[in-house]
């Protein structure tokens, strides 16, 4: 146990580390839509490494049920109070490299899509949130912090102080992590009322209403003990109204307990030195199975065989808040006037994709659109590609440009969020940085930073040295694991 630790227990009367429960709506490699799954799949194996026992609760989700039900263990099983439905709860047990996940089981909740959007999905995870609170003192493990994960979470600390008022579950420490402040879990009251039996004294802009709705967010964000989200930056920039979808607030009001750590990523499985997914291992001393792969990405997407022109790649959603619409606006022009090739992995907004789909066919064999997803070619794309463009609009955290650096794919991020904390920018005075970046939401300012990482890849000593910092660059969860840890011993 690190000595900071120690010391920090022992100013709270412990010799041990805190017994963590972390929940969510989903978790990587069981059942994943996004960034969260991998966060909440990767997370309890770092700490573990801190000697913290930490686990995982989620929705035994019908993608679970059917790739892993022969290994799961039957717990026990419950009826939890819903309204005035009493519904059946299972508590299945799964343990995974190493990590214990419990799992909710309710066939008519979970038995279909993870998400169901609008109350449908309110109803989901409002029984998800009386499930696991009736749960938890029956686990045989005694739960010290409950880690949440975004609104489908939220409701727990807000639940467990008040309807719980004097039991285990209030007893409880309780750390929300907001990773998409977009999202927020807004309903009726009525609905909420229906669902929890919310006493009507809370709906108020005090505590859970925000512009005529029961924000289950907002509860979130007024009952734990303690709110992070997945970047210093971001933490700064939720303080604002551009940025805070109307929780400026709430998280002004509580900034001494709101911070940002970074998320990290899984380096076993992003590592080019030893990523069987990809046609040749490199590392940052030895970069000629880099060269190898771009040309097998060239090959296989049918872009032109040149070793001479840059690659600019995305893989991502293809959303406004990925910054696609500045895409859109200049990707004309550079693909016209600039001798550079250009690759994009992702599905989105129809209007984004036909565009795509049609810029592909005016540039043959200098752009390709994959419309989907496909693991491997993810992959492939990160470690042949030279460049990696990530211009969102916002971005509370983002893997993409960590995995991008990971595999020397120099990246070209708007200064926002996680991509402002990770990306260094280009100083052309001293040498210094690992990527480029530009500051305004503007498509012209991207494409000028593109044109400057253009000329920067024409010149052999100055593009070796940015991937040689970028792939230096650690964002192992290691890192996070310590910041987490930190927070878990401070609520003690």
């Amino acid at each position: 146990m690190k000595k900071e630790f120690r010391e920090l227990l022992r100013e709270r009367g412990r010799s041990a580390m805190p017994n963590v429960l972390l929940a969510a709506a989903e978790c990587a490699p069981l059942a994943k839509t996004g960034g969260l799954a991998d966060v909440v799949g990767t997370l309890p194996r770092s700490l573990a490494g801190l000697g913290i026992d930490a686990r995982v609760i989620i929705p035994y989700h019908r993608c679970i049920k059917d790739k892993y039900a022969d290994k799961v263990e039957h717990m026990f099983y419950f009826y939890a109070k819903l309204g005035w439905r009493q519904e059946y709860v299972g508590i299945e047990k799964l343990i995974l490299d190493g990590v214990t996940v419990y799992l909710v089981d309710n066939e008519h909740y979970f038995g279909d899509k993870i998400y169901r959007g609008g109350n449908p999905e309110g109803e989901q995870y409002s029984f998800f949130c009386r499930a696991v609170l009736d749960a938890i003192p029956n686990l045989g493990y005694d739960v010290e912090v409950v880690h949440c994960n975004d609104w489908h979470t939220a409701m727990l600390p807000m639940l467990a102080h008040t309807q719980y008022r004097g039991l285990q579950q209030d007893r409880i420490k309780y750390l929300l992590t907001i990773h998409n402040i977009a999202f927020q879990g807004k309903f009726g009251f009525d609905f909420v009322q229906d669902m929890l039996g919310v006493d009507s004294r809370y709906y108020t802009p005090e505590y859970i209403e925000l512009n005529g709705c029961a924000d289950y967010l907002k509860a979130g964000c007024v009952f734990a003990d303690r709110i992070n989200t997945v970047s210093p930056s971001y933490a700064s920039e939720i303080r604002t109204p551009y940025y805070a979808e109307g929780l400026e607030g709430i998280l002004n009001a509580r900034s001494a307990q709101l911070s940002g750590i970074i998320n990290g990523i899984d380096k076993k499985v992003f590592n080019p030195h030893g990523d069987e997914l990809i046609p040749a291992r490199y590392d940052r001393g030895h970069l000629k199975g880099k060269a190898i792969c771009k040309a097998r990405l060239q090959e296989r997407v049918g872009l032109e065989q040149r070793p001479d022109v840059p690659i600019f790649a995305m893989v991502t959603r293809m959303t406004e808040q990925k910054g696609f619409d500045l895409v859109v606006c200049v990707l004309d022009d550079m693909m016209c006037r600039e001798d550079m090739q250009f690759m994009l992995l992702g599905s989105g907004d129809e209007r984004f994709e036909n565009f795509m789909r049609s810029a592909e066919s005016r540039y043959k064999g200098k752009l390709c659109a994959y419309i989907g997803y496909n693991e491997e070619l993810s992959h492939l794309v990160y470690a042949g590609s030279d460049f990696y463009l990530m211009p969102s609009r916002f971005e509370p955290c983002g893997l993409s440009q960590m995995i991008a650096m990971r595999y020397g794919t120099v990246p070209i991020v708007r200064e926002t969020g996680g991509l402002k904390d990770t990306v260094t920018p280009y100083n052309r005075f001293t040498g210094e940085g690992n990527g480029f970046s530009f500051a305004n939401y503007d498509a012209w300012e991207m494409r000028d930073t593109m044109r400057l990482a253009m000329e920067c890849y024409k010149n052999e000593e100055i593009m070796h040295g940015l991937i040689s910092r970028a792939m230096q660059a650690d964002f192992g969860f290691e890192r996070s694991a310590i910041d987490y840890a930190r927070h878990y011993i401070w609520m003690l």
